[in-house]
């Protein structure tokens, strides 16, 4: 019997919609802040959900689901949106993207263990071994893309002790809070394949958003940042880029993501969807003219032989 590996398929589409929306943000926070960015992106996503849902099934609104499905996909947006996001960006400052990245890597691992412990979900040999080689390609990228480039922290040593590539003694809570970016991501999408039961991909991803805009609209109130809002939305090319994130991230991205849980399991979607640092390589050749080392070049073959333990 052939198989159709629609949700490894869906997965590896969702890895490279995030590619452009990584890209398409980053230029965009650094122009308006990133939890502008966030605010904006979502709402947008919500009207581009709706358009493509009304096409589709008829209703701009997902008004079609159950309260099963509002419950736990509600948590899954809170989750992974809101907690992840915020826990994410703040490790970025606190120990910077390299170590934010390599250990956002264990989100696989941490999906397939919330998938065992909610849905006993199981995984076969070939598939732990392709998640293992995926982490390990990821990780040998991630820990040279950076290398001696990375900002001084509070906290390392000397640039001495920094044998293998890596810095030692990093703040506690910076290691912290990473984690909970990565387990925010694994946990919001084990929620959501549990919050689905069958249900569209699009209008479930819709109902994350939502929670998302709402986590976000409160945070923004309680930082009191509204008065960013007017001058972000007059900034036509950080708006340009946010519309182009909020297409490929929130709409495309999430959407495929959640088409990759319902049709595989929690931990290979989530391996797969985490070689999205690896795919950024040759972008960032191209069109931010960064160099990059035989290790990262090695280290992109590996995440994508793990990826393709997967299929064969």
């Amino acid at each position: 019997m052939i198989e159709t590996h629609a949700g490894e398929l869906s997965a590896l589409m969702a890895a490279i919609f995030w590619t452009f929306t990584a890209l398409a943000f980053e230029s965009a926070g650094k122009k308006i802040g990133s939890l502008t960015v966030n605010l904006i992106r979502l709402f947008m996503a919500f009207i581009l959900l709706g358009i493509f849902t009304w096409f589709a099934r008829g209703e701009f609104f997902p008004a079609g689901a159950t309260a099963h499905n509002w419950i736990w996909l509600s948590l899954s947006g809170f989750v992974g949106f809101v907690l992840g996001d915020l826990f994410l960006f703040r490790a970025y400052v606190v120990v910077g993207a390299r170590i934010s990245m390599l250990i956002m890597s264990l989100a696989p691992p941490i999906a397939a263990t919330v998938g065992w412990l909610i849905m006993g979900e199981t995984m076969s040999p070939r598939s732990l071994a392709g998640m293992v080689v995926t982490i390990a390609g990821i990780a040998m990228v991630i820990l040279t893309r950076q290398g001696a480039d990375m900002p001084d922290l509070p906290g390392n040593q000397p640039s001495g002790n920094r044998r293998n590539g890596i810095r030692f003694t990093y703040p506690v809570a910076g290691i912290l809070l990473a984690f909970g970016g990565a387990a925010g991501q694994a946990t919001g999408l084990v929620l959501s394949k549990y919050g689905m039961e069958g249900y569209d991909a699009f209008a479930a991803t819709q109902i994350r958003v939502i929670t998302g805009f709402f986590g976000f609209t409160v945070i923004y109130t309680l930082l009191r940042r509204w008065y960013r809002l007017m001058p972000a939305l007059r900034n036509r090319p950080a708006m340009a880029r946010v519309g182009i994130g909020a297409f490929f991230g929130p709409f495309l991205g999430v959407s495929f993501s959640l088409l990759a849980v319902k049709y595989t399991s929690s931990g290979i979607a989530a391996t797969i969807m985490s070689i999205v640092p690896v795919l950024i390589i040759p972008f960032s050749v191209f069109m931010f003219r960064e160099k990059i080392t035989p290790r990262e070049v090695l280290g992109a073959f590996v995440a994508i032989g793990g990826v393709a333990l997967f299929f064969l």
